[in-house]
């Protein structure tokens, strides 16, 4: 019998499918199958953090106010999914508007893919709003039966990566094709879902900048959560070096090699990592507490990159795979810990706001200055003659920079004992 979780499983599970068919390989794509600069990689990749900053609370106003947060996610992934369809299809869509005849092929991508992701990012936390509603229509514990129905998204995300390595889709726009393809089918089965109807209006009147979460800038006068947020930014910078040049780098090893050949595949571990370490969160915070959970997931990253430097070497698989297997601690401790550190120390009333604010300083902000700054060092510096990339060099620049940001967080960011166990900080008194 198939359930409402079954189908909110689906959804899940098709929510991040969509994405991972080219996130991880789109480096590869631009690269090596059309030979552009990191430079110009790095722009298009920083359009998923621009929409980070721009989209998901535009798109809130309206699904609270105009239209069922249902009908709105599935209209957004079938454009996102329509325009995704674009890609291999650029010199169709030139021939057809002429003010496009005489713009580069590079370009006219970039501005494809900021359209897909000015309509997919805000989807993310659609997802989760639409499986919190259904869950609760239907009487069941959210904290208790969500992260079971989460996980598949992280699965569907590791069956895009193998599907498009398998179908042999990593360097060419058919990565975009699946992507597509299964957007727009996950739009049309998102209007099948039980309508997700307001559950009611407050009746307090609020400014357009505390629709927007802009409250929560307020924060910044508190030195601790100020040094939390400037550090998230940070470590937002590091998060999506190994999504943008992973798959890019094991494709630069020997033609036909295991790694080169079923290089998503391998890298698939890390996603596999990711779900696993989230279990294990709960005992970590137990036994060491949330400062030291977040600073394991900073020397985390030192050995992620660490551990990918060193990858082309001798024994080079093992250090790869032992990449792949930290990543879940970095990616999971700091980014869970770090939102349970909010929900813990910030006062009720703008506790959504600064999880937005959270969300935008790693996603957004960090993870933009990240990929502009990362393409244009490497670009710049680890670029041999011969036009191939000093990939070890990089890793190790990439690796100091996460050691560096991990000392500081050791000496700076002091957690303050609580007696209740939290210490919320509100608007009024910092």
């Amino acid at each position: 019998m198939i359930t409402i979780k079954h189908r909110l499983t689906l959804m899940s599970f098709l929510q991040f499918f969509v994405w991972g068919a080219w996130l991880t390989t789109i480096g590869t794509y631009c690269t090596a199958g059309k030979g552009w600069t990191f430079g110009q990689f790095g722009a298009i990749f920083s359009t998923l953090a621009l929409s980070s900053i721009l989209m998901p609370s535009l798109i809130g106003i309206i699904a609270d106010k105009w239209m069922r947060a249902d009908r709105l996610y599935g209209l957004l992934h079938i454009l996102y999914g329509c325009i995704l369809l674009l890609v291999p299809n650029l010199s169709w869509l030139q021939s057809q508007i002429p003010f496009l005849k005489f713009m580069p092929e590079y370009d006219l991508l970039y501005w494809v893919i900021f359209a897909a992701m000015l309509c997919y990012m805000p989807t993310i936390s659609l997802s989760n709003s639409v499986s919190y509603r259904i869950l609760k229509m239907f009487n069941f514990d959210v904290v208790k039966d969500f992260p079971p129905i989460r996980v598949w998204g992280t699965i569907g995300f590791i069956f895009a990566m193998w599907t498009t390595n398998l179908s042999g889709s990593k360097d060419n726009s058919m990565q975009f094709v699946i992507a597509g393809a299964v957007a727009i089918l996950l739009g049309v089965y998102s209007f099948t879902l039980p309508a997700c109807t307001p559950e009611g209006k407050s009746s307090e009147k609020k400014s357009l900048g505390e629709m927007l979460g802009l409250n929560a800038f307020k924060l910044f006068a508190n030195y601790q959560m100020a040094l939390f947020f400037i550090f998230s930014l940070l470590l937002g910078a590091a998060l999506q070096l190994s999504n943008m040049y992973g798959d890019a780098y094991l494709s630069s090893f020997p033609k036909d090699s295991v790694v080169e050949k079923y290089s998503t595949i391998i890298y698939s571990i890390s996603q596999v990592s990711e779900t696993i370490f989230i279990l294990t969160i709960p005992f970590f915070l137990s036994r060491f507490g949330m400062k030291k959970v977040m600073l394991f997931a900073l020397i985390a990253w030192v050995l992620r990159y660490g551990f990918f430097s060193i990858g082309d070497g001798s024994y080079g698989s093992v250090f790869i795979v032992l990449s792949c297997i930290v990543y879940g601690m970095a990616f999971d401790f700091f980014l869970i810990s770090g939102s349970m550190y909010i929900e813990t120390t910030t006062d009720s009333r703008i506790r959504s706001s600064a999880q937005g604010l959270f969300t935008m300083m790693t996603n957004g902000f960090g993870a933009y200055f990240g990929t502009i700054a990362s393409s244009w060092l490497i670009d710049h510096y680890y670029k041999f003659p011969n036009g191939s990339t000093d990939w070890s060099g990089a890793w190790i620049f990439f690796a100091g920079y996460s050691l560096v940001v991990a000392l500081l967080f050791g000496l700076l960011f002091k957690q303050k004992k609580q007696d209740n166990g939290a210490e919320a900080i509100s608007l009024g008194n910092h």
